[in-house]
C-alpha cells in the first residue's frame, strides 16, 4: 500500500484478535517512532508505556470506561507527561545536545537562556497543557506509523488518568497517563472492518492560497 492507501485502510478498531500478536520487530518500530516523533523545542516531555501484560490490561479495562479493546489488544500503549515539568529537563537536553553534536556552549547558551526564561514563567498547569498537546503529536504520528505498517489500533482518551497512573505506578515517577492506544490485529468479526470511510471531500477542509 501507499500512504494513502495505508491512512484509508486504518480505522479505529473495536475489536481484536485475541489471538494474533504483534512481533518484537513491530513493537521496537513503534517504540522508535514514538522516539522519533516531533515535539516542541525537541525537549520530549513523554513517555511511552507499553503493556504486555493481560493481568494489567484486564485491571485496567474498568478504568478505560469497560472499553474491550484495552484487553483484547496485543499491546496497550499508554502516553504520559510529566505531573511537574521543571527546568531540569531543558538543561538534561542541552546536555544532551552537547554530547550527541558536540555544540559549544557559545551556540548553546543563547537558546538555552531563552528557553529556560520561557518555561521558568508558565506556571504548571500552563505547561501540562502544553505538554498534552505533545501527546497528540506522538499520537498521531503513531496511528500514521500504524496505518504504514499496517497494525491496528484505536486511540482512547476515555479512561480515568488517576487510576492508571495508580495501576502502573506513574506516580512515583512524576508521571501523569495522557492518551492510551491499543495495538495489535483487527478480528474478522469486528463490525467496522468492511465500512466506508466517512469523510468530508477535501474542498470542504482544506483552504489554498495560490
Amino acid at each position: 500500500m501507499n500512504t494513502i492507501e495505508s491512512l484509508k485502510w486504518r480505522y479505529a478498531v473495536k475489536k481484536f484478535d485475541t489471538n494474533s500478536t504483534l512481533a518484537p520487530s513491530q513493537i521496537e518500530i513503534l517504540k522508535e517512532a514514538f522516539n522519533l516523533t516531533a515535539t516542541s523545542y525537541g525537549l520530549q516531555p513523554l513517555k511511552l508505556v507499553v503493556i504486555n501484560n493481560k493481568n494489567i490490561q484486564e485491571e485496567l479495562v474498568a478504568a478505560s470506561f469497560n472499553q474491550p479493546q484495552v484487553l483484547e489488544a496485543s499491546h496497550l500503549l499508554v502516553i504520559c507527561i510529566p505531573k511537574k515539568y521543571t527546568i531540569t529537563e531543558v538543561e538534561e537536553y542541552f546536555d544532551l545536545v552537547k554530547k550527541i553534536r558536540a555544540t559549544p556552549d557559545a551556540v548553546i547558551n543563547p537558546f538555552k537562556t531563552f528557553l529556560t526564561a520561557d518555561i521558568s514563567k508558565k506556571t504548571q498547569e500552563e505547561l501540562l497543557v502544553w505538554n498534552r498537546n505533545q501527546a497528540y503529536i506522538a499520537l498521531g504520528n503513531l496511528l500514521t506509523v500504524c496505518a504504514v505498517e499496517q497494525i491496528d489500533a484505536c486511540p482512547m482518551e476515555g479512561f480515568v488518568p488517576a487510576k492508571y497512573d495508580e495501576v502502573l505506578g506513574l506516580n512515583k515517577q512524576n508521571l501523569t497517563a495522557t492518551l492510551v492506544l491499543p495495538v495489535g490485529f483487527r478480528a474478522e468479526d469486528d463490525y467496522m472492518k468492511d465500512l466506508k470511510k466517512v469523510r468530508k471531500n477535501i474542498e470542504d477542509v482544506v483552504i489554498e492560497f495560490n
